[in-house]
């Protein structure tokens, strides 16, 4: 149980395959870069460059300043294979390409 000089938190970095969570308790006043570094996921995920990669508390983007909370999770982000918009771009249009007859309208006679 954390103190109340302590809190408790979790770092966490996903994999394509699989997702880690390291819990720590850390002092109040740690901030996210801090407990990055004492849970032990840049010696484990030597390819982690947090000098290129974001970070970010329950899926909102953040500094490794911030000061954490209690219960706070702290997500290590991998950087993006592919530009979301254009992969959003190239699926509608492979859509239109797959369709067949749909929206036109035929002459009744």
């Amino acid at each position: 149980m954390a103190s109340v000089d302590t809190l408790k938190v979790e770092v966490a970095y996903a994999l394509p395959e699989q997702q880690h969570i390291f819990s720590l308790e850390v002092p109040q006043g740690t901030t996210a870069g801090q407990a990055i570094e004492r849970s032990g996921v840049l010696e484990r995920f030597p390819g982690i460059d947090l000098a290129t990669q974001k970070i970010g508390i329950f899926g909102k983007l953040n500094k490794p300043d911030y000061v954490l909370r209690p219960g706070d999770r702290v997500e290590i982000y991998r950087p993006l294979i592919a530009d979301p918009k254009e992969v959003r771009k190239q699926r509608a249009a492979e859509g239109k390409r797959m369709k067949k007859g749909g929206g036109e309208l035929e002459d009744e006679a």
